[in-house]
């Protein structure tokens, strides 16, 4: 691991951090009452509304320096071309409105340590994706491979972090099998690999705010249908402490802050070496359960946290 890329693994390491806490969250709030896309359009109108006076913040901290960049010195609404505008779509579809929906929806079906579980097979999924797409652009086979990721160590710290993970999923005690909820963490999962397989690269070219802003404004966009004949929660509801403490905590910290630190993580690691780092997740999710919920870890679950740990060390190094 190189030293000068050490703090961007720290932050990334930080970021999984929190998201492991929002399963968690989003799991009280769907058993205080609320509608997975209620929950989502909450989150990210908190999120869109922040990403917007960042944006502003840093125009008018640019417009007075002297070293400010043209082209990145005003919050643009348009991309610049259209094939670029549909990418954001796209990274607004796979990272905003469908992966939340499918993950707060499998959380309404199954526990939240399951979910957490099938969400970090994204690393596998992205590792495949990249790999297709690099075939699709007539790169050699071994160099797609060099690409994708660290080779064997790659593989093995792959394989150490499923172990990992089914030693503390599957370990006897806490698994709840719901085919349905299941099925649509799995979604989630290959949402989220396709999100990272390009969120990284249009991030250097037009900067954390504005890639961010996009995506959060297309995943508002983009889940309007789903909200189309629902019944929304009564009003008092959100003024519950657990509630808009939680909604907070996912609009302002979860979403605005990490992703707009996830989307440069990702542009600095690559997203192969980034996504790994979801390997984490369940061991966050567990620390949370730990102490929220009263959970306690168990054996398996203490070697499995060890093997994940190993995994994503080894998952992240060049050969």
């Amino acid at each position: 691991m190189s030293t000068s890329k050490l703090p961007w693994h720290l932050l990334a390491l930080v970021v999984v951090a929190v998201w492991g806490l929002t399963f968690v969250s989003t799991k009280t709030l769907i058993s205080a009452g609320l509608d997975p896309a209620e929950i989502f359009v909450v989150r990210f109108s908190i999120a869109y509304l922040g990403i917007w006076v960042l944006s502003l913040a840093s125009r008018h901290a640019r417009s007075i320096s002297r070293h400010a960049r043209p082209d990145r010195a005003s919050p643009a609404l348009l991309a610049r071309s259209w094939q670029d505008e549909l990418l954001f779509a796209f990274l607004g579809v796979t990272g905003g409105s469908f992966y939340f929906l499918t993950e707060n929806n499998a959380l309404a079906y199954t526990q939240a340590s399951n979910v957490s579980f099938l969400v970090c097979s994204a690393p596998l999924f992205s590792a495949l994706f990249s790999l297709i797409y690099r075939r699709i652009r007539h790169d050699r086979f071994a160099d797609a491979m060099e690409r994708i990721g660290s080779g064997w160590m790659l593989a093995l710290g792959t394989l150490l972090a499923l172990g990992g993970m089914a030693l503390m999923m599957f370990d006897g005690q806490r698994v709840q099998v719901s085919l349905r909820g299941d099925l649509l963490a799995l979604g989630a999962a290959l949402c989220w690999a396709l999100y990272s397989l390009f969120i990284g690269k249009i991030t250097e070219e037009y900067g954390a705010l504005f890639a961010t802003r996009k995506v959060f404004f297309y995943g508002l966009l983009t889940i309007l249908p789903f909200l189309l004949g629902r019944e929304f929660a009564p009003l008092e509801l959100f003024l519950l402490p657990v509630v808009w403490g939680d909604l907070l905590f996912l609009g302002l910290c979860a979403s605005l802050a990490c992703f707009v630190a996830w989307n440069l993580v990702t542009a600095r690691l690559g997203n192969i070496t980034a996504i790994n780092y979801v390997y984490l997740n369940p061991v966050f999710t567990l620390i949370s359960a730990m102490l929220l919920l009263g959970e306690r870890l168990t054996p398996a679950g203490a070697v499995g946290s060890a093997l994940i740990l190993a995994g994503v060390i080894l998952a992240g190094r060049r050969v």
